[in-house]
């Protein structure tokens, strides 16, 4: 059983826990050590954290690209056929789900199959793009949650970078993230 100048002593400390933002030169970041002590430290800590979600904001877009690359390599791989297998024009042929059309272009008529496609199919898993996309996913993962620590330190001027590295990167790397957003 606490007595009471513990408990005291606890709910003292626990409402010094601010919930609000505030300025301070002197908030560390991620350690003790990495605390400013100076206006000229604490504005290279607020340059840091520019340039790393700039950073993230570049990952997040290359990781789109790298996306849309495997997906194009992906449609254009060749398949062989495997024997005793129908070849995939019989197997598209016999789909239910496929038309018969004529497509005409500059006057040459080609007989050609539409098919519909019914679901979104989960892409087999390769040993040249897999990894790779898990190492990305990881590094995305932890560039994100080192701006989380530095939000969660409450500092205004710590959060404003954030917002501003995330505004430059948007700016200069967003049109990349189009296809696929996070």
């Amino acid at each position: 059983m606490m007595d009471m100048s513990t408990m005291t002593n606890t709910t003292t400390s626990m409402s010094m826990l601010s919930m609000g933002f505030f300025t301070s030169t002197t908030t560390p970041l991620y350690s003790a050590t990495w605390s400013p002590t100076s206006a000229g430290q604490y504005a290279a800590t607020c340059i840091f954290l520019v340039i790393l979600a700039t950073i993230f904001r570049g990952l997040l877009a290359m990781k789109a690209w790298k996306e849309t690359a495997w997906l194009d390599a992906e449609f254009n791989r060749r398949y062989v056929t495997v024997a005793g297998k129908l070849p995939k024009s019989e197997r598209i042929a016999s789909d239910s789900d496929s038309k018969r059309m004529i497509l005409t272009e500059n006057g040459v008529e080609e007989d050609v199959m539409v098919v519909k496609k019914r679901s979104m199919s989960i892409r087999p898993w390769r040993i040249t793009t897999d990894p790779l996309r898990a190492a990305m996913d990881t590094v995305i993962a932890g560039v994100g949650y080192l701006l989380m620590l530095a939000v969660m330190t409450m500092n205004v001027g710590y959060f404003l970078s954030i917002l501003a590295g995330t505004f430059l990167g948007s700016l200069a790397l967003g049109r990349y993230v189009i296809a696929f957003e996070h």
